[in-house]
């Protein structure tokens, strides 16, 4: 058995001549029990006509009957009690999968313990119970029904608890699915095996573990947690539905101050885009927005080739004085964020524009009509970026 709470000794022991009538009346009093549960739990409605009915029924029955053996038997008997709690807990397990709340299953018990009570102390009462009996056997009554509540939400909880370990790895394999590229067959099969609607899109958004669960509260409820993912050392990725265009604001005031990383938004088919962008600018120390950081992300993809094209760029410069070639690099710059325009450039770098004019000069005479080359000006522009 998997749960079981140890009952308080009692002293109630009713003799057999009244046992025996109440035995008799079970099924009777089982029936009035599911009726009462019926017509005052509106959760309850339909649950009779399902396959947890038979079920329903014969827990009602196992813990009246449980409950007679042991106003029936020895002190502190423990021997009767175990099924019926055994039962108990097995009926909230199913009530937690039917996707009935622990409120709804809190209030059968109790109202059960009511009608219960009421049809076996009426009979109790006819066959000679005194009074001092009969109050002994209340608490009897009620103590029971405490026990076999508490064991109904134990198996209640762990049914909720379980089922989400279960669908939690679905969704961690769906999610390594995404991630590897697996074709969309495959990512299809494991997104209903895990019994999640795809989105229209998924945004990857790397958090450090200890943030996880207060973004999670202003993320949608379909977010798929990964806590480990490919080439992600440290923190954890959510893949996050339908938070594109406008949506998006409310993710990055979720993640504001918790140094996390928020990927673009990409067709969920394609959300690998997604988490290796987040992924790189993580690396990079960029974020947490990396839609404001896409000139970087861009020159970044290749930091071989950056340098390469920096000092093919450079290359007229190298034959000049360090001090001259850094001025000169300086007005480069400044050249091709200005556009060529003098004045600005001059404020830009915080001297005269016949300064500029003279090193604009210099410049043209080490890089000839080059400088006039649209290749020329890209490769300066991303060179000096």
């Amino acid at each position: 058995m998997r749960w079981q709470r140890k009952m308080p000794g009692h002293d109630v022991r009713l003799s057999s001549e009244a046992v025996a009538p109440m035995r008799a009346e079970l099924p009777r009093v089982a029936e009035r029990v599911v009726d009462a549960v019926i017509e005052e739990v509106p959760s309850y409605a339909d649950a009779f006509d399902s396959e947890m009915a038979a079920t329903i029924r014969n827990a009602v029955q196992l813990a009246l009957s449980g409950f007679l053996t042991l106003a029936g038997g020895r002190r502190g008997a423990d021997t009767p009690r175990a099924p019926a709690v055994e039962g108990s807990y097995q009926l909230g397990r199913g009530e937690a999968r039917s996707g009935r709340s622990t409120d709804a299953l809190l209030s059968a018990f109790r109202i059960g313990a009511r009608v219960a009570w009421r049809e076996m102390s009426g009979t109790a009462v006819e066959h000679g119970v005194d009074g001092i009996a009969l109050v002994e056997f209340a608490d009897l009554v009620f103590a029971y029904i405490d026990e076999l509540s508490a064991a109904a939400v134990a198996g209640h909880t762990d049914e909720l608890a379980t089922s989400g370990r279960v669908r939690q790895r679905l969704l961690e394999r769906m999610g390594r699915h995404l991630l590897a590229g697996a074709s969309p067959e495959v990512v299809h099969e494991a997104a209903q095996r895990a019994e999640w609607e795809p989105p229209s899109t998924l945004t990857a958004v790397i958090v450090p573990e200890s943030q996880v669960r207060p973004v999670l509260s202003s993320l949608p409820a379909a977010t798929v947690v990964l806590p480990e993912a490919p080439d992600l050392t440290e923190g954890v990725l959510l893949l996050v539905p339908d938070v594109h265009d406008a949506a998006r604001a409310a993710v990055l005031r979720a993640v504001e101050g918790r140094g996390a990383v928020v990927g673009p938004a990409r067709a969920w088919l394609a959300a690998r885009g997604s988490y290796q962008r987040a992924l790189r600018a993580r690396l990079a120390g960029l974020g947490p927005d990396t839609e404001q950081h896409l000139p970087r992300l861009v020159l970044d993809a290749d930091a071989d080739a950056l340098v390469d094209l920096r000092a093919r760029a450079l290359a007229p410069l190298a034959d000049v004085r360090p001090s001259t070639a850094e001025k000169l690099t300086e007005t480069l710059r400044a050249w091709v964020l200005h556009q060529g325009r003098r004045d600005e450039m001059a404020e830009a770098l915080f001297v005269h524009p016949q300064t500029v004019r003279y090193r604009l000069q210099r410049l043209r005479e080490l890089y000839g009509d080059a400088l006039e080359d649209p290749d020329t000006v890209l490769a300066l522009t991303l060179a000096l970026a």
